[in-house]
C-alpha cells in the first residue's frame, strides 16, 4: 500500500485523521460482531453516561513499522487486561482481550498508508475507548456501550524527543488516594489540564505530582511514569494505588534487571530525597522516555544527570525498548504481536 503524502519528520503528537477506525455496540448483555467504518464523528444520546457522569475509559498503544517491512505491536494484551480493570472499576463491560487485539490489528491494517516508514522516528499511536452511551438521565451504569479503536501517526509526545528537560512540583492533585488513579479514565485527564496549564506556562515541560494523601513523595509526571536510577544502580519507580499501572514502566522495569543487570523495584520516591538520584525520566507509551533534567521545588531546583544530555542508563533503556519495538532487538516472549 502506498504511504500519504506526509513529512514525517515533523509529525508531533497531534489528530490526524485516518481512513478507517473499528465500532462494537454492547446491547442487551452482549457486543455485537463490530466494524470498521469512515465516520470519524461519534453519534450518541445526549443523556449518555460519558457525557455527564465521566463513564468512559480509554488506553493508548503503539504500531511499529520493523526493518523488514513487517508491523508490530507492543503488548496489546497488557492494553486490553488494563481496560478490564477500568471498566470493572467504572461498572462497565469488559471488551473481550482477543477482539481487543484484533480490532487494533484491524486498525493498523486498514489505515497502513499512514504508518510512519522504518526510521523516520514516527510511530501509530491507537487509541482504543469505551463509553457509556444511550438515553438516561439518573446516576446510573448506561444502558449501552460503545468500544472504538481509531489511529494516528505520530512523532514524539515531548517536543525534545530524548533531550532533557525541567519539571515543576504541582500543589494540586492528580487524583484521590482511594479514587481512580489507577484507572485509565478521563476525569484523571481533565484534572490534570489547569496544573499542567500553570507548569507550561512557566515553561516547564509539565508538572510532577505527590501522592494526594501526604504530598511527601512523586506519583506521576504530568500523564506520564516516574523512574529514577539511584547511584548505587537501581531503577526505582513509584508505588502506589492512584498510579496508573504504565505498560512502559512494568517493561522497563524487567529491561532494567533482565538486560541491564540493575535491581528494579516499585517503592516510594521521597521529594525531599532527589539527591539519591543520578538519573531520572518519564516514561509512557506516548512519550516513550523522556530524560528529566530538573525538578522544580518551591524554591529549590534539584539537577539530575544533566539539563542538557540523556544520562548513560536512560539512553540505554531507551535504546533497549525502541529496540525491541521495531523489531531491532530481540524481544521477550509474548511481548510483540505481528500485523503483517
Amino acid at each position: 500500500m502506498s504511504s500519504k503524502d506526509i513529512d514525517w519528520s515533523t509529525l508531533g503528537f497531534e489528530y490526524i485523521k485516518t481512513d478507517l477506525r473499528y465500532v462494537s455496540i454492547w446491547e442487551n448483555g452482549k457486543w455485537d460482531e463490530g466494524t470498521l467504518t469512515e465516520d470519524n464523528v461519534v453519534h450518541i444520546a445526549e443523556g449518555s453516561t460519558a457525557i455527564h457522569y465521566g463513564q468512559q475509559c480509554f488506553e493508548g498503544l503503539k504500531a511499529y513499522r520493523c526493518k523488514d517491512g513487517s508491523i508490530n505491536l507492543f503488548r496489546p494484551d497488557q492494553n486490553a487486561k488494563r481496560m478490564k480493570a477500568s471498566c470493572d472499576r467504572l461498572l462497565m463491560p469488559e471488551f473481550p482481550e482477543d477482539r481487543f487485539i484484533d480490532a487494533c490489528k484491524q486498525v493498523v491494517a486498514a489505515n497502513e498508508a499512514y504508518m510512519p516508514p522504518y526510521g523516520s522516528g514516527g510511530t501509530m499511536y491507537l487509541r482504543p475507548y469505551l463509553i457509556g452511551i444511550g438515553d438516561n438521565l439518573g446516576v446510573r451504569t448506561a444502558p449501552k456501550f460503545m468500544f472504538s479503536v481509531f489511529c494516528c501517526p505520530v512523532g514524539p509526545y515531548f517536543k525534545g524527543g530524548l533531550t532533557p528537560t525541567n519539571f515543576v512540583i504541582s500543589e494540586y492533585d492528580r487524583a484521590a488516594p482511594n479514587g481512580t488513579g489507577a484507572s485509565k479514565v478521563g476525569g484523571n485527564y481533565a484534572a490534570s489540564l489547569y496544573p499542567g496549564k500553570i507548569a507550561k506556562d512557566r515553561e516547564f515541560s509539565d508538572c510532577i505530582y505527590l501522592d494526594p494523601a501526604t504530598h511527601t513523595k512523586i506519583e506521576e509526571v504530568g500523564a506520564a511514569n516516574f523512574f529514577g536510577i539511584t547511584k548505587d544502580d537501581r531503577f526505582v519507580t513509584p508505588l502506589s494505588p492512584s498510579i496508573l499501572p504504565s505498560i512502559t514502566k512494568y517493561s522497563l522495569l524487567y529491561l532494567a534487571e533482565h538486560r541491564l543487570g540493575l535491581k528494579a523495584e516499585e517503592s516510594d520516591v521521597y521529594i525531599d530525597k532527589l539527591d539519591e538520584f543520578k538519573e531520572a525520566g518519564a516514561c509512557g507509551t506516548a512519550a516513550v522516555i523522556s530524560p528529566i533534567g530538573g525538578i522544580q521545588n518551591g524554591d529549590d531546583f534539584h539537577v539530575f544527570y544533566s539539563e542538557s544530555e540523556v544520562g548513560p542508563v536512560t539512553k540505554q533503556l531507551y535504546d533497549e525498548l525502541c529496540g525491541i519495538q521495531f523489531g531491532d532487538k530481540e524481544a521477550p516472549e509474548g511481548w510483540i504481536y505481528k500485523v503483517k
